[in-house]
C-alpha cells in the first residue's frame, strides 16, 4: 500500500548495500552502480522492498563517500549519471526502490563551497561553514572533539580562522543557521527527487545545528559510545533542537510526491524520547534508526527492554525501524552471535518480526561475518589502526561473497579487490542458493511470511510471558518465541501452529513444544 496511512515502508525490509563492496562489473577491484544492476535479481528474489545505496556521490574518498564534493552528481569511479537512471529504473521492474545517501552535516573540503570560503573571509561562501576565532589564550575556540578524539577544530593559516569539522578534517560541517545552507539542499533534494529517487537515509541526522555561543560540552558521566565520546557528551556539537525545523521543511517537500519520498535518519541518541521527537507530529523523518537496539546486548531482557521502550516512546501511528548491521557498526553475526549460525538465524528471525521496517545490511542474508583485514590493507582512515581507539569500520565493509572463487564472485579472476574477501567465501550466495537448509533460504522464507503477515502496516505487538531466558510475543496475527539460551527449554504458552522455525531441524510443535538452544519458532496465534 502507498497511501496516506499505510505507506509502502510500513511492515517493508530495506536493503543496505555498500556500493564498492557489492559487485565489481567493470573490474578495477571496486564495486560500481553497473555491477548493482547485474545483481538485482537477487535482492528481487530475497524479497526485499527497497535498496539504499551508501554514497553515490563525487568524493576524494577521505570518508568513503562521506566527504561529498557535489551533491548532485555521481562518483567517476561509481558511474554516471545514466548508470544510476537506469539503475533506477531496473529495480522499478523488480518493484524495488532505490534510497541514497545524504550527508547534509558535512562536506568534502574539496567541495566548491569550501574551497571558495577558504579564500577570504569576504568570500561568497565562507558563512557556509563554521569558523571561529582562537580562544582568549589562544589554541581551539573550545573543548568539542571529532570522531577520532582530536579537536574538532582546524586551524585555516590563509584566513587565520579555526573551522569545525565533526569528522575529519577533510570534512568542515556546514553552517545550518545560514539560510543560503537551507536553500541549497532544498535543490538538492528536488533534483533527486524528481529523478526518479525514493528517499534519503540522512547521515548524522541529529547534528546539523551547533551551538551558536560555541560552548564546552559537558564531561561524560558514564561508559556509553550512544551519549558521548572521550569523555564528553555532544551537547553543543550536535542534539540542537533547531535541527527539527530542517526535517519538517523537508517532510514537506517529500510530501510534494506521489508516493511521498522517504526520509530516514541516521539518530545517533541514547534516549527513548529523544528518538520519538525526530518523528515530530508525523511531520518530521518518517524512520529513525534506533541505535540502542543495534548495541543491547544479545539477550532476551535486553532486547525485549529496547523494544518495549522504543514503542512506549513512539508518537501514535509512528513507524519505528530496526536493523543490527551496518557500515560502522560492524555485522550483527560477529557482534552479537560471535559467528554462532544459531544465533545468526534467531537474530534474522527478530529482525523479520518486529513491527515497523526492517534494515538488513548487504550479507546479512548468508551470515557474513566481520573480516579481520590486515593493518597493511585497511582503507578507513577514519578508524584505521592506531589513529583512533575505535574498531577499524573495514572489516564490515569487505566484498559481498557470491561464490567460493578466489574473490568471492565481486570482480573478475586475476583482479585484486580493494579489500580482502573474507573467510576463503567458505559463506557464499552460490552454495547457500543449493542448500535450502541455509541461512539464505531461512531469511527468504522470513522475509516472505513478513511480507505475507506484516506488510503494508504497523503491526500490534505485545510482549507475553516466557520461560527464563526466552523472549516471546505477539505480531499481528503471530507469536514469536525465542532461547537465548545454551540448554533446551519448554515453551510457557500455547504457541498454536508453527508456521517457521530458525533450526536446519524441524522445528519443534504442540503445546509440550521444547525449544532447542538458541533457536526460535514463528506460530499463527492460537485462537482465544
Amino acid at each position: 500500500m502507498t497511501d496516506a496511512r499505510h505507506p509502502w515502508w510500513h511492515g517493508a525490509v530495506l536493503y543496505q548495500l555498500y556500493v564498492r563492496s557489492w559487485r565489481d562489473a567493470d573490474g578495477d577491484g571496486y564495486g560500481d552502480l553497473r555491477g548493482i544492476i547485474t545483481r538485482l535479481d537477487h535482492l528481487s528474489w530475497l524479497g526485499v522492498d527497497g535498496i539504499w545505496l551508501s554514497p553515490t556521490m563525487p568524493s576524494r574518498d577521505e570518508d568513503w563517500g562521506y566527504d561529498v564534493s557535489d551533491y548532485t552528481g555521481v562518483h567517476p569511479e561509481l558511474g554516471t549519471l545514466e548508470d544510476l537512471d537506469t539503475l533506477i529504473a531496473e529495480a522499478a521492474k523488480r518493484n524495488l526502490r532505490v534510497l541514497l545517501d545524504l550527508v547534509p552535516n558535512h562536506s568534502s573540503s574539496a567541495h566548491p563551497w569550501f574551497v571558495d570560503a577558504s579564500s577570504s573571509r569576504d568570500s561568497e561562501h565562507r558563512d557556509y561553514y563554521v569558523w571561529a576565532d582562537p580562544a582568549p589564550g589562544g589554541g581551539p575556540p573550545n573543548n568539542w572533539l571529532d570522531a577520532t578524539g582530536q579537536s574538532a577544530w582546524q586551524w585555516d593559516d590563509r584566513t587565520g580562522q579555526y573551522y569545525l569539522h565533526n569528522f575529519l578534517e577533510s570534512q568542515p560541517d556546514l553552517n545550518w543557521w545560514l539560510p543560503a545552507v537551507h536553500e541549497e539542499f532544498r535543490r538538492i533534494l528536488a533534483f533527486w527527487f524528481d529523478r526518479g529517487v525514493a528517499g534519503f537515509r540522512i547521515d548524522v541526522a541529529h547534528g546539523l545545528y551547533k551551538d551558536a555561543e560555541l560552548r564546552d560540552n559537558p564531561p561524560l558521566a558514564e561508559d556509553n559510545p550512544l551519549a558521548g565520546r572521550f569523555g564528553l557528551r555532544p551537547v553543543y556539537n550536535a542534539n540542537r533542537p533547531e535541527t527539527h525545523a530542517v526535517f519538517r521543511d523537508w517532510r514537506e517537500i517529500a510530501g510534494r510526491y506521489v508516493p511521498p519520498r522517504l526520509l530516514l535518519g541516521e539518530t545517533w541518541v541514547a534516549e527513548f524520547a529523544r528518538l520519538a521527537q525526530f518523528y515530530g507530529d508525523n511531520d518530521e523523518l518518517q524512520l529513525a534508526f534506533n541505535f540502542p537496539f543495534v548495541f543491547a546486548g544479545f539477550g532476551a531482557p535486553q532486547l525485549s527492554g529496547v523494544v518495549a521502550q522504543t514503542l512506549a516512546s513512539m508518537p501514535a501511528g509512528a513507524c519505528p525501524v530496526w536493523m543490527a548491521s551496518n557500515h560502522d557498526v560492524g555485522r550483527f553475526p560477529s557482534r552479537w552471535g560471535g559467528d554462532d549460525g544459531r544465533k545468526t538465524r534467531l537474530g534474522l528471525l527478530i529482525l523479520a518480526t518486529l513491527p515497523g521496517t526492517t534494515v538488513l545490511y548487504y550479507g546479512d542474508e548468508i551470515g557474513m561475518s566481520d573480516v579481520d583485514v590486515p593493518a597493511d590493507l585497511q582503507r578507513d582512515r577514519m578508524t584505521r589502526s592506531g589513529h583512533s581507539p575505535r574498531f577499524n569500520r573495514d572489516r564490515a565493509r569487505t566484498p559481498m561473497q557470491w561464490d567460493s572463487s578466489r574473490s568471492g564472485g565481486f570482480t573478475a579472476d586475476g583482479v585484486t579487490p580493494w579489500l580482502p574477501v573474507g573467510d576463503g567465501a567458505r559463506c557464499n550466495v552460490e552454495d547457500q542458493c543449493l542448500d535450502k537448509a541455509s541461512v539464505l533460504w531461512l531469511c527468504r522464507s522470513l522475509l516472505a511470511l513478513r511480507h505475507a503477515e506484516l506488510g503494508g502496516r504497523v503491526a500490534r505487538y505485545e510482549q507475553l510471558p516466557a520461560a527464563d531466558g526466552q523472549w516471546a510475543y505477539r505480531v499481528g496475527d503471530l507469536t514469536v518465541v525465542a532461547s537465548f539460551s545454551d540448554q533446551p527449554a519448554g515453551i510457557a504458552a500455547p504457541i498454536g501452529e508453527v508456521l517457521l522455525g530458525t533450526s536446519a531441524a524441524d522445528p519443534p510443535a504442540g503445546d509440550s513444544a521444547v525449544l532447542r538452544p538458541w533457536e526460535g519458532i514463528v506460530a499463527r496465534t492460537p485462537a482465544p
